[in-house]
């Protein structure tokens, strides 16, 4: 059986995470809460990833756990308020790659990456550019022909995420053909906008429309991973595609004020780390379009450093900005 052959499966396992809280607010647990506080609104891969693992952590610590979504600006209200939080290892930010695209993007969020610090990493999705099945091409580099000249369109979820400037990059400065970005405010929506022929294509990461790209209601046309991915194994990468080089992930990841201290951090990171590995938990990653990241706090670290940087030389590229 495949990830997709059972919908249901997965729709259990998200609403056994969403009983998180009430789950672990029984007893006044030792050491006090941990509060996760997710940039985005409940049912997107942050909260869901926020409540899976943060499920296990209670177990795993005896602590009660809590996920708070706050979203707003990007992920950036949710980010700000856990740079205020006090630095002992009971607040931690849950986001997404916005939070490194952010830092160049926006001109004034009135705080910096460098006031957090990164704990683990747990999962990446790599974004897919995906057509109507209806559509005549059956490649990317037959889509890019058959549409050089003529208006295309492609679809995201919202402006400024990884999926719009993974497009804009990819039509702008490696296929070098004219495209308008459209936003949505959701996958959902701009998929609807796809089938109902209104757009030439969506990006999305893979986690965001995997199972319509899995069975065959969207076409993928490409990969921006360097390996194809199992769950669409029959969609070829960008490198495979003609076009070497272009890789673009979002993730999800756990962030701590700058100030938690070393020891902590590490024992955070050493929690989360465990779950991540945990047979079950990565089952249900890789089932929605996931692949489940391990290492210690100092990769963490790097991993989001290269980001920021990459994101930077991205947005930058495009000039593009949000007030």
């Amino acid at each position: 059986m495949t990830p997709f052959q059972n919908l249901s499966t997965i729709s259990l396992c998200f609403a056994q995470a969403l009983a998180i809280a009430p789950a672990t607010a029984q007893q006044p647990p030792p050491g006090g809460q941990i509060n996760l506080v997710v940039g985005f609104a409940p049912g997107g891969s942050a909260d869901l990833i926020a409540r899976i693992v943060g499920n296990r952590l209670a177990d795993k610590t005896g602590r009660r756990v809590v996920v708070e979504n706050k979203p707003g600006a990007g992920g950036n209200l949710a980010a700000r308020a856990v740079v205020q939080a006090a630095p002992d290892g009971a607040t931690l930010l849950v986001t997404t790659a916005a939070l490194s695209i952010n830092e160049t993007l926006y001109r004034a969020k009135t705080f910096s990456v460098e006031q957090l610090r990164a704990v683990a990493i747990v999962a990446t999705t790599p974004e897919v550019f995906a057509v109507n099945p209806a559509t005549p091409a059956r490649s990317l580099p037959a889509f890019v022909r058959d549409f050089k000249g003529k208006d295309i369109n492609f679809g995201t979820a919202g402006v400024g995420t990884g999926s719009h400037i993974a497009g804009e990059f990819f039509f702008k400065e490696t296929a070098k053909v004219e495209a308008k970005h459209v936003p949505f405010r959701g996958g959902p929506e701009a998929t609807t906008a796809l089938l109902g022929g209104h757009l030439s294509m969506v990006v999305s990461s893979l986690s965001g429309f995997a199972e319509q790209v899995a069975s065959g209601q969207l076409r993928g046309l490409a990969v921006a991973a360097p390996a194809r991915v199992a769950v669409i194994k029959d969609v070829p990468t960008f490198a495979e595609a003609g076009y070497p080089g272009f890789t673009s992930f979002s993730w999800v990841g756990f962030f701590a004020p700058a100030a938690t201290p070393s020891a902590e951090l590490a024992r955070l990171n050493r929690d989360i780390d465990d779950i991540a590995r945990e047979p079950a938990i990565r089952e249900r990653l890789v089932a929605l379009g996931f692949d489940p990241l391990n290492g210690a706090q100092s990769e963490a670290e790097a991993y989001m450093k290269k980001e920021v940087d990459q994101w930077r030389a991205r947005v930058r590229a495009l000039d593009i900005s949000v007030e």
